[in-house]
């Protein structure tokens, strides 16, 4: 006998919705904070390796550039998400009064947006008037703003998942460069923060549904351009005090 238990289970996983804009939230910060922290300390290291072959002037740039990085996006993450939640929130106050001073005009405009959306006028006041008796706001919300009360972005997730990813991946080009041979340092160095920019737009392609190897591509040639532009930098610098 088929088992319709399981059968119902596995047609419902993809309806679990609930917390996905906040998981989406810190995924996407958590991404973009290790991609920038691999980039941004990478072109530093590798900078100030081509102008010294010193260990003291790359760790200390190195740390700077962890420490000012991981503030940054902390920052930048919060004041952001934080415009962004406050933007949802006034929405979702503004579609609640409406709903207390006009209650029979939001149904109607309820109406007219699933009539656009296919539906014939009789299943549309059908459709609207029942989501409306079960949760008027929430039907709203969803209708008219793809907006879930429950669900608001949440501005300290993004930060701290930004901060943390950032130091992460910063780790990679900071231990290459400080702990090999001088000789091999710059290009294991290269070579290593180029496969990580790759895993980290194949990621970030795949969070926001876009072309990974489109993004992959971007990536890895940004960050190409970086050290390499940083690097020749960090060479002519040396050699003009040389």
């Amino acid at each position: 006998m088929r088992n319709t238990r399981g059968h119902e289970a596995e047609r419902e996983e993809p309806h679990q919705n609930d917390g996905l804009a906040q998981r989406l939230n810190w995924l996407r910060a958590g991404v973009l904070g290790a991609n920038d922290g691999i980039v941004s300390t990478a072109a530093v290291v590798v900078g100030v390796a081509g102008a010294t072959n010193s260990f003291t002037p790359v760790l200390l740039a190195g740390a700077a550039a962890v420490v000012g990085g991981a503030i940054s996006m902390a920052l930048g993450e919060y004041v952001s998400v934080s415009s962004q939640r406050d933007s949802e929130r006034a929405l979702i106050d503004k579609e609640r009064e409406e709903l207390r001073v006009d209650p029979d005009g939001e149904v109607e405009e309820l109406i007219g947006l699933y009539e656009t959306q296919g539906l014939t006028r009789s299943t549309a006041e059908v459709v609207a008037k029942e989501l409306t008796e079960k949760d008027a706001l929430k039907a709203h919300l969803s209708t008219e703003l793809n907006i879930d009360e429950d669900d608001v972005v949440n501005p300290w997730h993004a930060a701290l998942a930004s901060a943390l990813s950032f130091f992460v991946g910063a780790l990679l080009p900071m231990l290459t460069i400080l702990f090999l041979p001088t000789s091999m340092n710059i290009p294991v160095t290269f070579g290593a923060t180029i496969v990580a920019l790759a895993i980290t737009g194949y990621v970030a392609a795949w969070v926001g549904g876009a072309n990974r190897w489109s993004a992959v591509a971007r990536t890895c040639i940004g960050g190409a351009i970086a050290l390499a532009a940083t690097f020749l930098v960090g060479m002519l610098f040396g050699t003009s005090v040389a």
